[in-house]
């Protein structure tokens, strides 16, 4: 990955976040939130998606290997561009939030069917201390927007995670918003497309108080590498399938509550 160097400070052990007050103005070195957009071959979304960026975040576009200039273009609209040569959906997002530096982070994809101007009331119970993650729910505004196979894949996969750990959820989006430091104390190893999945089921585990906001979901631009794809919508099912497989962790004694 190249990126400047993480933030020299220990993530705290894994737990839920403490309690925080409302939010206060960021510090005049360090914007309101960072907003990690992991990016395969997006030149065509990238200035839309760039514009929608709230005054005051910052985008940190994690170029995975793109060929198509994307990086380039990121940089000249005024990203902070973090080269990923890993490939995999999850190593992008990882290589973002090790780069970021902003107490709050962001994901939101980078193919415009999410819009990124809505992120800051996405992330305000973060901000203000009320929740600890919020995610996405998408609603489709045409059903172009999400594919049948997809999201009947997508539907299942949420029931299972409901299953699992309780928490009521309806989809598994990639836009989501947590405190930085409590995200890398959950100590995420998936670095493919169980990625997002991983992050809710170690966040319920530790305790996290988890919510869902609605969000439109619209028409990527470009060609689908994943969901617009039955290959590409297996491939992720497999993923998230391995992760939900996977052993329960034991919460830390010393969590905060």
């Amino acid at each position: 990955m190249t990126t400047s160097p993480p933030p020299t400070s220990e993530p705290p052990a894994a737990g839920r976040p403490s309690a925080r007050p409302a939010a206060a103005a960021p510090t005049p070195s360090l914007p309101v939130a960072d907003i990690v957009l992991p990016c395969l071959d997006e030149a065509a979304a990238l200035p839309w998606v760039l514009e929608r960026v709230p005054s005051g975040w910052r985008a940190i576009v994690v170029d995975n290997g793109s060929t198509d200039g994307s990086a380039r273009i990121a940089a000249d609209l005024g990203a902070y561009v973090v080269g990923e040569p890993a490939r995999g959906f999850g190593a992008a997002c990882h290589a973002g939030l090790l780069a970021a530096t902003a107490e709050v982070v962001c994901f939101c994809d980078c193919d415009g069917s999410l819009d990124p101007g809505l992120l800051p009331s996405l992330a305000a119970p973060v901000l203000d201390g009320a929740a600890d993650l919020v995610l996405g729910r998408r609603r489709p505004t045409t059903a172009r927007a999400w594919p049948a196979h997809a999201r009947l894949a997508n539907r299942e996969l949420a029931r299972r995670v409901r299953r699992r750990t309780g928490l009521p959820l309806h989809d598994l989006g990639p836009m989501r918003a947590a405190r930085r430091t409590a995200l890398l104390s959950l100590g995420l190893t998936d670095r493919r497309s169980g990625y997002p999945l991983e992050m809710v089921v170690r966040a319920a585990d530790a305790g996290w108080r988890v919510r869902e906001a609605d969000v439109p979901y619209t028409p990527r631009t470009g060609r689908s590498k994943v969901t617009g794809t039955w290959r590409g919508t297996w491939h992720a099912v497999r993923d998230m399938s391995g992760v939900l497989r996977g052993p329960r962790p034991t919460r830390s004694a010393g969590a905060a509550r």
